[in-house]
């Protein structure tokens, strides 16, 4: 089961460092569909980054676990909004669905 909950974190974490450091013209595309300043990307992005560490420091410090894993969930929660809000297919919906169903895991089993 430690393993499950280490490959979920380092998934999570390396997901979203490819996405905002490889993918940034993606995320510039979606946030201007989305209609979000890029002041509001960029605190996102920069949340996103520091939680994605804290899943990398709870694989030795597993009490770094259980709020990075709620505040990642809520911003996947919010990535859901906004597709529901601009129609996007469910393609779209996926990546962020996925990370947030490995957020819920992690943050039940570290209760």
């Amino acid at each position: 089961m430690e393993e499950l909950i280490t490959i979920a974190q380092l998934i999570i974490a390396i997901s979203v460092y490819y996405v905002w450091i490889f993918r940034f013209h993606n995320v510039v595309k979606e946030f201007e569909a989305f209609g979000l300043s890029d002041v509001v990307r960029n605190f996102v992005g920069a949340s996103k980054i520091s939680i994605a560490a804290l899943l990398i420091v709870g694989v030795w410090q597993s009490s770094y676990v259980f709020i990075s894993s709620i505040l990642m969930g809520l911003f996947m929660i919010a990535a859901q909004y906004f597709h529901f809000k601009v129609k996007n297919p469910f393609i779209k919906h996926l990546p962020s669905l996925i990370l947030l169903i490995l957020c819920i895991f992690l943050v039940l089993v570290s209760m």
